[in-house]
């Protein structure tokens, strides 16, 4: 099942998170499709840049709630395994040669938080929402954290990190989580443009 779709036009390349069904949810399949992608683009001469963005009403709802429930059943060579997964992800996207641009329309949530925060850029549209909401399922976002703090601080991250808050486009962009607020009919042209510069 394709989840990442992948195309390059005037030298910008996209890629579309594309499980609109699940929210645009991570699994295991998906991390290793949006790895593949990134490596793709990053060898691609007659890309110069990336764009993340998604099909549907969420950006990325962070992980899939029945692949959450699988790790419980797993080993624990195979739930370090999937671990070691998410960080090359991660991994892939922060060292990225290229820059990033992240296009987010609806909530970026946990994961999905994560992969728009390690962007170079990140454009979101007033009713976007951002949250590191592993906490109350009694997960930590351990990864993650290390990119974040960097990019906010330290009081910042522990502050969503530790109470899984929700946060508007409007204080994301004042935590400098984000770089910009563009109102949804004009996101698409927004990233290209700049994209195109």
């Amino acid at each position: 099942c394709i989840m990442i779709e992948v195309s390059i036009e005037n030298r910008i390349g996209t890629i579309l998170l594309n499980r609109p069904e699940k929210r645009n949810a991570l699994n295991s399949e998906m991390t290793i499709q949006l790895t593949q992608a990134l490596i793709r683009l990053k060898e691609d001469d007659t890309c110069k840049v990336v764009i993340i963005r998604s099909s549907g009403d969420a950006f990325c709802a962070g992980a899939d709630l029945s692949y959450l429930q699988q790790l419980q059943s797993n080993t624990y060579e195979q739930n370090l395994e999937d671990s070691q997964q998410l960080m090359r992800m991660f991994s892939t996207l922060y060292h990225f040669p290229k820059i990033t641009i992240a296009q987010v329309e609806g909530p970026a949530l946990a994961g999905g938080c994560g992969l728009a925060g390690l962007c170079d850029f990140c454009y979101a549209t007033p009713t976007s929402t951002f949250g590191y909401t592993e906490v109350k399922i009694g997960f930590i976002p351990a990864i993650v954290s290390v990119f974040l703090t960097r990019k906010i601080g330290e009081n910042h991250a522990k502050q969503l990190l530790l109470t899984g808050e929700i946060i508007s486009a409007e204080t994301a962009y004042k935590m400098n989580m984000i770089t910009g607020i563009t109102e949804a009919d004009q996101i698409r042209r927004n990233t290209t443009s700049i994209a195109e510069k």
